[in-house]
Order: C-alpha cells, then structure tokens, then sequence
C-alpha cells in the first residue's frame, strides 16, 4: 500500500555498503536527481583508501551521505534520518549515527552467518534488540534484484551488482524524486553493453514499482521535500575539485595567460588533475609529472616562461615541493600552489578529512621564505578563491598556496553558475627593455607592490638570470653581501606583509563586532560554524562567527576585530594550528577546539562548545 505523502523541511539520507556495492555511484545518482528537483544540498562521500579491502569487513566500507531540503543546506547533516545498510559490516560501521527513530533498511539477503562474522557480530543483530531504536526495515534486496534482472540472462555476481540501482529506485520512491535523469545516465553510460543498461534500469524500476506496490510497514513512508527558493539563474552541482579547477582556469582568461599545470596523481588531489587535462580547448596544457618535484618545477619554469604556473597535490606531496617551492620564492614568479589536505602525517588517511597542513603552508620552508595563503571554505566557494590566488600570485609575482581539503574537494553542492562578464581581469604587463639601453635588472620592484617585475623569454634586452642563489637587489647578479641578503629578505617579506592592504577587511559571518564570543574557523568548518552559531543566537546567546579566507597575511583589521571580544574560540580538524597563529600574531588567548578523526564537525559538537563557553 502506499502511505499518505508526508512533506518534510529537510532530510538526511545514508547509503553503505561494501566498496564493490556502488554506493558512491548511488549518491551521486540520488543527488543528481535531488538537484534536478531544485532542493539545496549537500554530500559527503566517505569511502576507505584501500583500492579492495577484503569484501565484507568493516575496512571496505563505503557511505555516501546527502543532506537535501527546501531550506539553505550548509552540512552534510550530524545524523542520518535514512540509512541504507548493504550488508553486516555497513550496518556495524555507520548504525550509530542514524538518529534515534531513523529508518534502517537493510539487505537481509548479505546477512549471511559468514557475512556477519567478518563484520564483528557473533549473533545477527536484526535478532537481538539492538535495534529497537529504530523504524528497522529488511528487505532482501539480493533476492529482489536478482528476480528484477533474470529475464536479461546475467550471472549471479553480475545480477547482484544491480542491487544498488534497486536500492535507489526504492530510495527515490520514498522521497518522490524523478527517475528519468538515472535512466538516461545509464544509458549513456552503458551505450556499448546495452544488456547491462537495461538490467540496471530494471531493477530501478523494480525498487521504485516496490515502495509502490508492497504490503510495508506503516512507518514505511513517502516524502515530499520541495524546492529551495534561490536567486534566478543557471544552477549544477559541483565538487570543489571541479569549482577549483574551473577558477584557475578563470583566473588564466583573466590574466590572458595560458595554464601550465604540473601534477603527480595524489588523493584527494587527482580530480584537479582529471578536470583540467579535458579543458585542452581552453589552452590549458597539463603534465603528469614522474614525481611531485617534477610537478612543481614544471610549473615554475612553465611560469619563467611567460605561463601561470599551477600544482596540485596534497600534504605528503606538498612536502615533496618544499625546496622548489623556495626556488619560486626566490626567483619571485607566480605559482598557484593547491593543497588538498587529508588526515594524518605521512600516508595517513588518504581518503578522510583534516586541516593539518596550516603550519606547513604559513612556515614549512627552510629559510625565510614566506608566501601567501588563502583557503575556500565550500565546493562553491572554491572557484572565486582559486581566481584570487591567481590574482595576487600575478599580481605580486609570487608563489600562493591554496588551502582546501577531501571534504570539500569530493562534496558536492549547487552552484549558481558565475557571470563571466563581471569578473574583473588582471591582464600582465611584461617586463621591457630598459629605454636607456642600460643593463637589464630582472628584480626591478614596483614601488607599491614591491612585485618584481616580469621578463619573458625572447624580448631582446631583457635577457638575464635568475635562480635559488641570493640576487642583488640592485643588479640581480649573485650577491653573497650580508646587507644585500638582509635586504632581499626583508623586501620578500615586506612584499607578503603588503598583500594585507590589497585584500577585504575581515567581517562578522554573524552577529555583532564586539560581546562575549567569537567563533573563528577557516576552510570546511564554515558549514557546521554556521549553522552551530545560528543555533546558539536563536537561544539567545551572545556569540558571532568570524570565518577567515586569508591565512597569511591577514586582512588588516583581523586582530582589532578580535580583541573587541571576551572569549575567542577556533574549531579545527587539527590539534589547533589556527590558534597557535592568532596567538602568536595577536597574542589573544584564543582556545582551540579540536578533532582530528577524520570527519567533519558535527553542528551538535559546536553548539555544546559554545553553550559551555558563553555561560562561563
């Protein structure tokens, strides 16, 4: 039978299983759908870093989850109101963030006795109370998918990888979303095997005509979530991979120079890499480099050359780069340096989240070697911040370090597609030979910006030599003088410190300029921030959000800003590098907030924090 339509807000929905059982595929087909219906949304892609872990353990579980509603989705939700568990070990993992009351859907067909020990159960929980918690419906999706698909003449192991386009049929019944985009994903992406096409398609069809059709449980119902009322104009869902990489190639239109990206394949990295090697008919040249030193020297010297140099990598690599990435300190050329952070020192967690490279990005240099650093806080975002570190690094004639992470490169959200017309260009100037036929200096400053200017290779007069030994201020010839070398080092520095003038002053996210407490948060933490603070208002407490783009240096009035409160508080997925900074820029007693598990922050994790906070 099926149930009244039931209208809800928002909803937020969890698919796991096995890493061979689709479920980042699923998610991206439900959000797909979702976004082609005008909800907000927001999605978190959470999978191991093992290419195969061992089928059915707890190691090779993969989730994906979507926040969606008729409302502004800033997270990707604290606890699921769905989850769909694919088999014993998904359910292990992920059954205590379901919410109190969630609906559990199960595939009784993976809870096999072998299944179940591989996942850690000595009894089969669906028989021992342990779920009473919640709205527990088993289905046995195998059986189900297998009887959808038997007519196209599969194999068994063939037949069940069916089973998770059955799973989303079922989920985009529930929540009354349109199967046609799925429909006509499958068939294009199954064009040359047109019987598998048809198979998956029948088991969607299956899942959907089942929420439609079946004797289930009256707790077993349907949703209707609407759409969000957002500004005209043309929306897609995008990942901050995709975001960035469409900026930097913006900020090239911008420059008029063509894009040179150096890169060496690195998660959660890689995609900048994917997306920009098919934009070739924008005149972005990329090369996958044997190494990640290779990467970013090509990347300098495609800058010597007259290009806007790019790399990509993440933590690891990014320590890789250090000594090159003095060189493009010395030499002063512009490089857009990427670093997709991810959880733990060395190989770590590859495919978590963190924001424990902020120390490495500000000081991790040998030598007084500083730089530029700016950090987008959202999928979207990650476009106009990928522009303005074109921005400054042309402008400024210096390497810039741009700060994301794996949450936000592999989530997804809407995007109002930008006015390209707007957007401010910053065409370069080259450097010319001097009038008076004297001799070429490659380190002749602007008064203003104290930015070198920039010879390009084959302009008669400017020939000249640069490189990672100390130049002369005067000349740029080696010079081994100690006033020289005193001079040069300040004047990099002072040239950083003057970035601070050319960039916004620092405003409130919410709330006031002054009171009892500032939340301060950098990068990805700006969604779960956000919605804790907006939590914490609505109870009336005294606290404001204070989000920072620029790392180094800080916009002008940041420090004034934050004096004019009591308590300073800064959630990090770190163990406090943020906080370390402000106090050693500002000496104010920030305290940090820390978690550092790989996961985002959940909004009930701040909020407690900042009702603690504000009530001492």
């Amino acid at each position: 039978m099926t149930s009244d339509i039931q209208v809800l807000e928002s909803a937020v929905v969890r698919f796991a299983g096995d890493s061979g059982d689709g479920m980042q595929l699923t998610g991206s087909q439900f959000t797909t759908s979702t976004a082609l219906s005008g909800s907000d949304l927001a999605t978190f892609p959470d999978f191991p870093a093992e290419i195969r872990a061992p089928a059915g353990t707890t190691f090779g579980v993969s989730a994906f989850q979507i926040n969606f509603g008729a409302k502004s989705i800033k997270t990707v939700g604290d606890r699921p109101d769905v989850l769909v568990a694919m088999n014993p070990a998904a359910l292990k993992v992920n059954v205590q963030n379901l919410r109190s009351g969630g609906l559990l859907v199960v595939d009784t067909g993976a809870f096999s006795k072998r299944n179940l020990q591989k996942a850690g159960y000595e009894t089969d929980p669906l028989t021992t109370g342990e779920l009473d918690d919640f709205q527990v419906v088993e289905l046995d999706v195998s059986k189900l998918t297998l009887e959808a698909v038997k007519e196209f003449g599969l194999g068994n192991k063939e037949a069940l990888r069916c089973k998770n386009m059955w799973t989303l049929g079922l989920m985009l019944w529930m929540f009354s979303r349109n199967r046609e985009p799925v429909i006509a994903w499958l068939e294009k992406k199954f064009s040359k095997l047109p019987n598998i096409a048809s198979a998956n398609i029948a088991a969607l069809n299956a899942g959907h005509a089942f929420g439609e059709t079946a004797e289930l449980s009256a707790h077993f119902k349907r949703y209707q979530i609407g759409a969000k009322h957002s500004e005209a104009g043309i929306y897609r869902t995008v990942t901050g991979s995709q975001a960035l990489s469409w900026g930097i190639v913006a900020g090239g239109e911008l420059a008029r120079l063509p894009i040179v990206l150096g890169s060496y394949p690195i998660t959660p990295a890689s995609p900048i890499l994917h997306t920009l090697s098919n934009m070739k008919e924008l005149g972005v040249v990329t090369f996958q480099a044997e190494d990640e030193i290779a990467a970013i020297c090509a990347a300098i010297g495609a800058s010597y050359g007259g290009a806007l140099g790019v790399t990509s990598s993440s933590g690891p690599g990014i320590a890789l780069k250090g000594e090159a990435l003095g060189l493009a300190i010395s030499t002063e050329l512009p490089v857009v340096v990427i670093n997709s952070q991810r959880g733990g020192p060395s190989t770590g967690l590859p495919t978590k989240t963190e924001q424990s490279d902020l120390y490495q990005a500000i000081y991790g240099r040998n030598g007084d070697a500083p730089l530029p650093v700016i950090a987008t806080r959202s999928p979207g975002d990650c476009f106009e911040a990928a522009i303005e570190a074109c921005r400054i690094a042309i402008k400024y004639m210096t390497p810039v370090m741009l700060l994301t992470d794996g949450f936000i490169a592999n989530a997804a959200e809407p995007w109002k597609l930008p006015d390209l017309n707007a957007l401010t260009p910053f065409p370069v100037k080259f450097a010319e030979a001097p009038e008076d036929e004297s001799e070429f200096n490659p380190f002749k400053r602007d008064e203003q910006t104290l930015a070198r200017h920039w010879p390009k290779p084959g302009v008669s007069g400017t020939e000249h030599r640069i490189g990672g030994i100390e130049k002369s201020f005067d000349s740029g010839h080696i010079s081994y003088d100690p006033a020289n070398h005193q001079k040069m080092t300040d004047t990099r520095a002072g040239k950083i410190d003057g970035i601070a003038n050319d960039i916004p002053l620092q405003t409130v996210d919410q709330g006031e300029e002054s009171g009892t407490l500032a939340v301060v948060g950098w990068g990805s933490t700006y969604g779960p921030i956000s919605e804790a603070v907006k939590a914490a208002r609505a109870e009336g407490l005294n606290v404001s959000h204070i989000h920072i783009r620029y790392l180094h240096p800080f916009p002008a009035n940041l420090g004034m800003l934050l004096k004019n409160y009591a308590k300073v508080i800064v959630p990090e997925m770190n163990n406090g590098q943020l906080k370390t900074v402000i106090r050693d820029r500002f000496l104010i007693d920030a305290k940090p907030v820390n978690k550092v598990s790989g996961q985002p922050f959940k909004i009930q994790e701040l909020l407690d924090v900042i009702r603690a906070e504000a009530a001492n």
